[in-house]
């Protein structure tokens, strides 16, 4: 099974280009630096922490959502599957590529959170315009109360 998940930030604004053809396309590419952690080999001296900087690319609607609403500095959650291929670069050097290929992709952080951190993020909010309409029902800690009434069968789980 080839499935990913990743959490990491931006390193920059998504870059997007249009394919050719009968049915244009969008596709974004960005690159998310995402924590790893480890202990240090000599010394002892606790916890290092570095990054990988993992290639994404996103289709179609995904994409054109990137272009919009994502931006450097930003903490994005991705899932999808990895790539990899190979190409001749001019020099006729082969270059070996990987990638992941994004299923899904959305905001890891609130709206309130982003970027006040102290890891130097950007912040962001997401416009009114794609933003879900906030239903009256909602307790302080963000989930939905469940009516008067509704009976438990009704709902998708138990």
């Amino acid at each position: 099974m080839n499935r990913v998940i990743l959490m990491g930030r931006l390193t920059r604004d998504p870059e997007v280009r249009y394919s050719q053809g009968e049915r244009q396309m969008a596709i974004a590419r960005y690159t998310l630096a995402v924590d790893r952690r480890g202990r240090r080999s000599q010394g002892g001296e606790g916890d290092q922490q570095t990054a990988d900087f993992i290639p994404c690319v996103a289709f179609d609607r995904a994409a054109e959502f990137a272009e919009k609403y994502f931006h450097q500095g930003m903490r994005v959650l991705v899932s999808g599957r990895i790539q990899t291929g190979s190409y001749t670069n001019r020099e006729g050097q082969r270059v070996y590529t990987t990638e992941v290929i994004l299923d899904d992709q959305e905001f890891a952080d609130s709206k309130g959170a982003a970027g006040s951190d102290g890891q130097g993020g950007s912040s962001y909010s997401r416009p009114a315009a794609s933003a879900r309409p906030e239903p009256a029902n909602v307790s302080p800690d963000g989930f939905m109360n469940i009516p008067d009434g509704v009976e438990d069968e009704g709902l998708p789980f138990n």
